[in-house]
C-alpha cells in the first residue's frame, strides 16, 4: 500500500441543534449581532443545515444588513437568509399573469392549511407567491425540534402536504396544472420508500426490498432487483392505494376549510407573502376575520 493511504470511511453526520448552535457561534464572532438574535433560536429554525450552510447563512445576513446601511445584523436579516440559503433568491422581477398568480396562491394556501391541519412536528413559517430557485412559490415550515425518527403516520402526512396544492387546484380552478410535478415526485417517492425500505405496507408487512448493491450494467449503474414481478405489481399497488387514500382526505381536509383557503389565497393575492403568524391568524380565525398584517 502507498504511504499514507487512508482506508477508514468517516461519516459525518449533519449537526444537531447543540451542534448548530456551536458552529454559530464560530461564524458569529467577528460579526455585529444585534440584541434580539438568539443563536439558539436561529439553531432551531436551521434544522438540517450543514456546516457551510451555516456560514453561508450568516454571511447572507451580514451583506442583507450591509445593503440596508445597518450597523448590526438583526434577526430579520437572519431569517430572510434562512429562507436564501434553502430555496435560493426571490425572483421579484419576474413577470407573471394574474391568471398564474391566482393558480400560485390557491396551490401554496393548499400546501399550508393541511400542513397545520395534520402535522404535529411542523409549523408554517411562511407562504409565499414570489418565484424563489426554481420554485414558484413555496410553503417554507420548521419543526419545533430535531427528528431522528419518523412514524408511518408522519409520512402519511407528509404524503398528504406534498398533495394539498394539487388538490386546492382541482377544488377552486376545476383543473390541475404542471405546478405540482415535484410535489408528485416527492409523495411517490414516499409511498414507494415506505413499502420498500421501511416495511410498512399492509400486506407485504415485516419485508423490505430492493438493494442498495450497485452493478455495472453496460454503460450505467444499476441496483440489483431481489423480488419478483408479481411482488413489483404488489408494491405499484401499495404505493397507489397509500397516495389515493391521502388524496383522498386532502380533498375532504380542504373543501371543510374552504373559507380559510379563500382568505390565505386572498391574502397572498394582495401581499405576494405572509409569514407565520399571519398566516395562524387567518387559520384560527376560521377565514372569517380581515387578515391581520404584521410588521
Amino acid at each position: 500500500r502507498s504511504p499514507g493511504r487512508f482506508d477508514r470511511r468517516v461519516v459525518v453526520m449533519r449537526p444537531d441543534i447543540k451542534g448548530r448552535e456551536a458552529i454559530l457561534k464560530v461564524h458569529a464572532k467577528n460579526k455585529p449581532l444585534a440584541a434580539d438574535v438568539d443563536l439558539h433560536e436561529i439553531a432551531k429554525i436551521t434544522p438540517g443545515f450543514t456546516g457551510a450552510d451555516l456560514a453561508n447563512l450568516l454571511n447572507e445576513a451580514a451583506l442583507l444588513a450591509a445593503r440596508h446601511n445597518k450597523k448590526e445584523i438583526v434577526y430579520h436579516d437572519i431569517s430572510e437568509s434562512v429562507f436564501k440559503v434553502m430555496l435560493g433568491p426571490e425572483k421579484k422581477s419576474r413577470i407573471i399573469s394574474d391568471k398564474e398568480k391566482k393558480l400560485t396562491a390557491y396551490h401554496e394556501a393548499g400546501h399550508a392549511i393541511v400542513l397545520r391541519t395534520v402535522s404535529d412536528t411542523d409549523k408554517v413559517e411562511r407562504v409565499s407567491i414570489i418565484p424563489a430557485g426554481a420554485a414558484g412559490g413555496y410553503t417554507a415550515h420548521k419543526p419545533d425540534e430535531d427528528v431522528y425518527y419518523t412514524t408511518r403516520q408522519q409520512l402519511i402526512n407528509d404524503i398528504m402536504i406534498s398533495l394539498g396544492g394539487r388538490a386546492s387546484e382541482e377544488i377552486i380552478l376545476g383543473e390541475i396544472s404542471t405546478g405540482a410535478s415535484s410535489d408528485l415526485q416527492s409523495c411517490n417517492g414516499v409511498a414507494r420508500d415506505m413499502i420498500m425500505k421501511y416495511g410498512m405496507s399492509s400486506t407485504l408487512t415485516n419485508m423490505v426490498f430492493g438493494s442498495d448493491e450497485e452493478v455495472f450494467i453496460g454503460k450505467d449503474y444499476g441496483h440489483i432487483k431481489n423480488y419478483s414481478e408479481h411482488v413489483a405489481s404488489q408494491i405499484d399497488d401499495e404505493v397507489m392505494k397509500i397516495i389515493d387514500e391521502a388524496y383522498k382526505k386532502v380533498m375532504e381536509i380542504l373543501k371543510s376549510k374552504i373559507t380559510i383557503l379563500h382568505a390565505v389565497a386572498q391574502a397572498l393575492l394582495e401581499r405576494e407573502k405572509i409569514e407565520g403568524p399571519e398566516f395562524e391568524a387567518i387559520y384560527i380565525s376560521d377565514g372569517k376575520e380581515a387578515p391581520v398584517t404584521f410588521a
